[in-house]
């Protein structure tokens, strides 16, 4: 008899990751799928809104910039009591995020200026070759913590 020995790797409940086609409907999927998991996580309305923002923002680009022909992107969220963290990689290093200032009459190229002003912090990380990944973190408000929602962290304070 033949056994297999499997091992399940546990996936920390603040960590979501998924693959999506770089196309509109994988962006747009991105988004939606963001916004379930983060209101899963009990993330508030304002960190959840923002989050839905950036991803939208984020994943479009890796749909229109980032694409390559047979590979996907990736939306990963890290949600810790402290920050959320927000993750778009895509297969197209050499293509990196700009805060241009597009003209008045412009129709697009305002979507990094978005997420600058969503999100706390957000930067861009390469490799490894040929993917980058752009990342914008959310501060979760005090108040809005598990911590603080606990009766016994109320009681001790």
């Amino acid at each position: 008899m033949n056994q297999e020995n499997t091992t399940q790797v546990p996936v920390p409940t603040g960590h979501f990751t998924v693959l999506l086609s770089p196309t509109p409907r994988g962006a747009r999927l991105a988004r939606l799928l963001a916004v379930e998991w983060l209101r899963e996580q009990g993330v508030s309305y304002g960190v959840t809104e923002a989050a839905r923002h950036i991803v939208a923002e984020l994943a479009a680009n890796a749909a229109t910039h980032g694409r390559v022909g047979g590979r996907d992107f990736r939306l990963a969220l890290l949600n810790s009591p402290r920050t959320l963290r927000i993750e778009v990689t895509d297969t197209r290093a050499e293509v990196l995020p700009t805060l241009p200032i597009p003209a008045p009459e412009a129709e697009s190229g305002r979507g990094m200026l978005l997420v600058e002003a969503l999100a706390d912090r957000w930067g861009v990380d390469l490799g490894p070759v040929p993917r980058k990944t752009v990342w914008a973190e959310l501060d979760v408000p005090a108040d809005r913590r598990p911590e603080a929602r606990s009766p016994v962290a109320r009681a001790v304070s």
